[in-house]
Parts: C-alpha cells; sequence; structure tokens
C-alpha cells in the first residue's frame, strides 16, 4: 500500500515509517521539510494521489492555549478535505490516553478538537490513544522544576516506549479501521513522581522530586486514574529498566 505519515520525520513518524517500509509498503515522510505543509494545504493534494492510508503523528509546534486549538484545527480539517478529495481509505491518528478527562488543559482541548473531526469526517478512521512516552520524562522533569526541587503530581501513569508505540501504530495502520479508539500502554504502572525521580537517579541528576497532587500536567490537574488506560489496552513489551538500557540513540 501506499501510505502517508503526516510528522513522518519526528519521533514516532520516523520509526513507523522504518517499520512500514521493512513490511515492502510505500511510506512516505510527509512533513513541511518536504514540501507537505497541513496548515497552508501546500503539497497535500499531490502526495495523497493514490494514497491509500494516512496516519496523523504531527503535533503543534507551539504548546500555547490558542496556538495549539489553531495548529489542530487548521491541520485537521485540510487533511480531512485533502484525504476525502484523493479518496483516502483510512485515517489513522496518533493521541493521549485521557484526553477527555483533560479538557482543563489547552493542549488537550486541541487533542480533543481533532479528534472530534476525525469522527465528524466521511472517512473510516482508527484513533490510537497512548499513554505518554518514556522519551519525554525529561522534559516533564523540567515542566516541574523550582531551583533542585521538581513538584510533580503522584497520579498514577502507565508509560510506554516509542519503540512500542511505532510497532502499535504499524499494527493499526495495516488493519481495518476500528471507527473508534484504541488504547496503548506501557507495562508497568507507577505514580509519575516516583517514575520521574527513578528517572533523575538513572541519569545521576542531582533534583528531588516532590509529589504534589496540585501540580499541574499540560495546565490540568490530575486525578489518580486520568492517564491511565481501560480495560484491556495493547500492552507494548518495554518497561522503564528495559527502555532505559536501550542505546542512546534508540531512546
Amino acid at each position: 500500500m501506499k501510505i502517508v505519515v503526516i510528522g513522518g520525520t519526528g519521533l514516532i513518524g520516523s520509526k513507523l515509517v522504518s517499520n512500514l517500509r521493512a513490511l515492502d509498503h510505500e511510506a512516505i515522510a510527509a512533513s513541511p521539510a518536504s514540501g507537505v505543509d497541513t496548515i497552508t494545504g501546500e503539497g497535500l493534494a499531490e502526495v495523497l494521489a493514490g494514497t491509500q492510508v494516512v496516519v496523523d503523528v504531527a503535533n503543534s509546534p507551539s504548546f500555547e492555549d490558542k496556538a495549539v486549538l489553531e495548529f489542530f484545527q487548521t491541520s485537521g480539517r485540510n487533511l480531512l478535505a485533502a484525504e476525502e478529495k484523493a479518496g483516502v481509505k483510512h485515517h489513522v491518528a496518533l493521541s493521549v490516553v485521557g484526553t477527555d478527562r483533560l479538557a482543563e488543559s489547552g493542549y488537550f482541548r486541541g487533542k480533543i478538537a481533532q479528534e472530534k473531526l476525525i469522527r465528524e469526517s466521511k472517512i473510516p478512521y482508527t484513533i490510537v490513544h497512548s499513554t505518554q512516552f518514556f522519551e519525554f520524562l525529561g522534559g516533564i522533569a523540567q515542566s516541574g522544576t523550582e531551583g533542585n526541587t521538581v513538584r510533580l503530581s503522584p497520579a498514577f501513569v502507565q508509560p510506554i516506549a516509542s519503540d512500542d508505540v511505532a510497532a502499535a501504530m504499524a499494527e493499526f495502520t495495516l488493519g481495518a479501521p476500528r471507527n473508534g479508539v484504541v488504547e496503548i500502554a506501557g507495562p508497568e504502572r507507577v505514580r509519575l513522581s516516583e517514575l520521574v525521580q527513578r528517572y533523575l537517579s538513572k541519569t545521576k541528576d542531582p533534583r528531588t522530586v516532590v509529589p504534589d497532587v496540585h501540580s499541574r500536567y499540560f495546565g490540568a490537574e490530575l486525578k489518580d486514574d486520568t492517564l491511565v488506560p481501560g480495560k484491556n489496552p495493547r500492552i507494548g513489551k518495554l518497561d522503564f529498566d528495559a527502555w532505559f538500557a536501550l542505546p542512546k540513540p534508540a531512546r
């Protein structure tokens, strides 16, 4: 099949493109650098010609509330309209476990808007809700840092390795549209504050994590179950220790 991966040069996109090519599919990594811009619409008609499946793993370049909402709405409208004209048979999008429970966050309001556009389009779809990636632990630590202290929510998370995300995305891309949401998660459920402390200790970082139930995650307060999947998610293979043991470029 010809499969276009929007955001195909990013963390997940690049691994997904490699996985699909290894299975002898024509996987195109589409991004502004390759002349495909979902915000302006440039290059969409050309790249989507003859395409059976589109996978959207692109993320907003800005996390400011208004900019995020505009990115996901504009990109989503342009992409889905171009797919309809091109006769695309399956739209696959990567989103986040707990998105519907995080409307307090500007970022997640953008994701909610993106998912609404997908559901309302005429294109068969699969929305993949993933838990947080291990690769973002450093950024999460930074977001809660005050001097030598890191304040983070003690809510539960079930983080996943990007390799496992890309493997799951390939499987859903090549499968039949679900016309609904599927969830993917890592094998270990742990409190966010404890996990980030483990990460800092492993990386010899002197900062100390302080659990704070009022600490915000992308602008939203968390409950224990906000970021964890429901029943029967697809579980990745790598837990934290296995992921951390990978060579640095792989993680």
